[in-house]
């Protein structure tokens, strides 16, 4: 039988910590209930689901519907959009069935790349790649999952690019809503001879078609920082996202931007497997970031301790602590009144 192979590329860095990411997951298990609630794409859908942050892995590879379970969607550092790419040519390769001179190969794949950052490595080569030997036998619809989006990279990727800012209740479902009947429309319409494009069916209220994509040289949409809770030595994540205003008077309208808290979240081991090995010289101002929060291993009233090697750690009060990251014992004091604050290095996001 032929089959209809679904490929979901899904964003699992830094930026999607918290209820972004629980939201995915969520949204996968959505897409496969209504699925299979059609007898078309229960004849005929296969998915698979290929994550990528700092690096990029095949985390269920191509299946049939009804034995696909939705994965728990792993949190790296870094925003790898080539070795993605590189990932998914990879697995069209290996796992999609092409049609020969003897025998009907599987359908076209559609593919929906979602991300909400911009790439930190350079994947111009595999875009390339993927223009010159992949965009004619499969669909790529890129989902920018907010303003901030390298849309760039996406159109240099696909014609099909899709804005998705989630400004209001419910939107996101509606999001999952058009993905699921999108593959549901492309199953029962499969063999005719004018191909469906998705992106001429979503819903205008949740997505708009990004035209003329706007470069972006860099995602300052949040700040993302990594520490270790000193008693138990388990790693956390911090997240500010920006936050515009405007200092007025009578005389003049100044734009201010901060990064204001949004919170701060337990991590395990595989976080730096799914990290971007290399070392990042990315740094940002404390003067820049509001609020800092307690730990969320053992409840020390700060997570924000700088240790001398430049790592965070978390500690309740000024006295002595091991430092996690490097073992060495440091003496804490409250830090000075500085408005200038001081750099401490941040993550790719």
């Amino acid at each position: 039988m032929r089959r209809l192979p679904v490929f979901f590329v899904l964003d699992c860095s830094e930026s999607m910590v918290g209820e972004n990411l629980r939201k995915m997951e969520q949204g996968l298990q959505s897409i496969v209930t209504a699925l299979r609630g059609d007898p078309h794409a229960l004849e005929t859908v296969y998915l698979s689901v290929i994550a990528f942050a700092g690096v990029a892995r095949t985390i269920v590879p191509l299946i049939e519907l009804m034995d696909f379970y939705p994965p728990r969607l792993p949190l790296g550092g870094g925003t790898s959009l080539g070795a993605a790419l590189d990932t998914l040519m990879h697995e069209i390769d290996r796992q999609v069935v092409r049609t020969t001179a003897d025998a009907k190969g599987d359908w076209k794949p559609i593919v929906f790349l979602m991300t909400d950052g911009h790439p930190t490595d350079d994947p111009q080569a595999a875009i390339d790649r993927w223009r010159q030997t992949h965009a004619r036998a499969a669909q790529l619809v890129a989902v920018g999952m907010g303003s901030q989006t390298d849309f760039s990279a996406l159109a240099r990727l696909t014609d099909q690019v899709l804005l998705f800012e989630d400004s209001r209740p419910g939107d996101f479902k509606r999001l999952i809503d058009w993905v699921s009947a999108s593959v549901v429309a492309r199953s029962q319409r499969l063999g005719e001879p004018n191909e469906l494009s998705l992106t001429k069916s979503f819903d205008e209220r949740v997505l708009s078609l990004v035209k003329d994509a706007p470069t972006t040289h860099a995602d300052d949409n949040c700040v993302v920082l990594v520490g270790r809770c000193q008693k138990h030595r388990r790693p956390y994540l911090i997240k500010y996202e920006r936050e515009e205003r405007a200092l007025s008077t009578v005389e003049f309208n100044l734009p201010l931007s901060s990064y204001q808290l949004a919170g701060c979240y337990p991590l395990d081991e595989s976080y730096f497997d799914w990290s971007d090995p290399r070392t990042s010289s990315l740094k940002v101002n404390t003067a820049e970031l509001m609020g800092a929060p307690g730990c969320p291993h053992c409840g020390n009233a700060t997570a924000f301790a700088v240790c001398g090697c430049g790592k965070l750690l978390c500690l309740n009060g000024p006295g002595e602590a091991i430092c996690p990251w490097c073992e060495k014992t440091v003496a804490f004091a409250p830090g000075a009144s500085d408005a200038g604050g001081f750099d401490v290095g941040r993550s790719q996001g």
